[in-house]
């Protein structure tokens, strides 16, 4: 999984709370709020952190999408304004976490790991999303601009669905939903990408077909890694134990069971490519049996001709065949012979 853990380094020696960013620095920076309910939508680009006091309204739905994690100082100053812990700010800016859930008395905090698959290079790639949940608002931190959530902003600006007539916690679910279903997504390329190994395997197996296997198992270790705590965390989710979560329970239920059945086919695809190895090996040996069994073959049908040509390369004065006329074609018809014979010997008890 491509992810860099420089910066992380910084933090080293660190006392707890002390917000230092651990991803790489890009020019991404973006907050964008939108504002809904039931009969009306809002969709604001701000450029500073105390325009989002505006929309502290309990009758609407706020979604504050920050992107950008590399400017620390406002993160600070979201943290001061919603009145968030200084250890969630450290683990929002510390992008190596652990998929995990944290209850507070106003709000949860969520690390969750976003997946994309590359297609060039074949490899997943990995982005920490935080969420903060509380009453009326849902915020998310992304290291840099993403696609993965314009279908829930399709669905808000445009009505569709339940979206706009329930409350924070639903739109978490379907937050959350997005990132859990994108796996299925990585998991359909992950299966084609296995069905070519096992051709590959088969017919033609080389040193290139394993370097595939074992990225391929790079791959499903760490969607492993991503699915197993998510799991947990839509495990507690789905619990009911905080007062923020109310209509979107039985939703959150249902995408436990979606991870599960990711990690199930994670867990497949798994065995599926320990069994690849497994036939690769094989397809070698018996690559290697043929190859041994031809080079035998030709051998056995050369000691005998080896043999005779020996004997009458000993050049010993008294052998009568050497003055013989027809000695020299005689050897040659006779080593022909021999060498048919064997071969007709070898084809009938099917060693050829």
């Amino acid at each position: 999984m491509k992810k860099s853990k420089r910066g992380i380094d910084k933090k080293v020696g660190s006392p707890p709370g002390t917000l230092i960013y651990t991803g790489d620095k890009n020019e991404e920076f973006e907050i964008t709020v939108i504002d809904y309910n039931a009969s009306g939508y809002r969709k604001i680009k701000i450029k500073d952190v105390d325009e989002c006091e505006s929309f502290k309204d309990p009758s609407t739905v706020t979604w504050i999408d920050v992107v950008g994690l590399h400017r620390v100082d406002a993160i600070e100053k979201i943290g001061k304004t919603y009145n968030l812990h200084p250890l969630v700010l450290e683990d929002i800016l510390n992008i190596h976490q652990r998929a995990k859930i944290e209850y507070f008395e106003d709000y949860i905090f969520i690390v969750l790991k976003m997946l994309t698959y590359d297609d060039k290079s074949h490899e997943i790639e990995s982005e920490q999303i935080s969420m903060v949940l509380g009453d009326g608002f849902v915020f998310t931190f992304q290291e840099r601009i993403s696609d993965i959530f314009d279908p829930i902003r399709d669905r808000i600006e445009n009505d569709k669905g339940a979206i706009r007539k329930r409350g924070a916690d639903y739109l978490l679910h379907a937050l959350i939903d997005i990132i859990v279903d994108h796996y299925y997504v990585i998991l359909e390329k992950l299966g084609e990408e296995i069905e070519s190994l096992e051709s590959a395997v088969i017919t033609n197996p080389s040193h290139d077909t394993v370097q595939a296997i074992h990225k391929f198992k790079s791959n499903l270790i760490s969607m492993r890694r991503s699915a197993w705590p998510l799991r947990e965390v839509l495990s507690q989710l789905s619990k009911g134990d905080s007062r923020l979560i109310t209509e979107a329970l039985l939703y959150f239920r249902d995408v436990y069971d979606h991870t599960i059945q990711a990690i199930d086919t994670v867990e497949m695809f798994r065995d599926m490519a320990s069994s690849l190895l497994d036939i690769y090996l094989s397809s070698i040996s018996n690559k290697t049996n043929e190859i041994m069994k031809v080079l035998t073959i030709i051998a056995t049908i050369f000691i005998p001709l080896t043999l005779i040509a020996g004997i009458y390369g000993m050049n010993f004065k008294y052998m009568p065949e050497l003055e013989w006329r027809y000695g020299y074609p005689m050897v040659l018809i006779v080593m022909f012979v021999i060498g048919i014979g064997m071969v007709v010997y070898f084809k009938r008890k099917g060693w050829m």
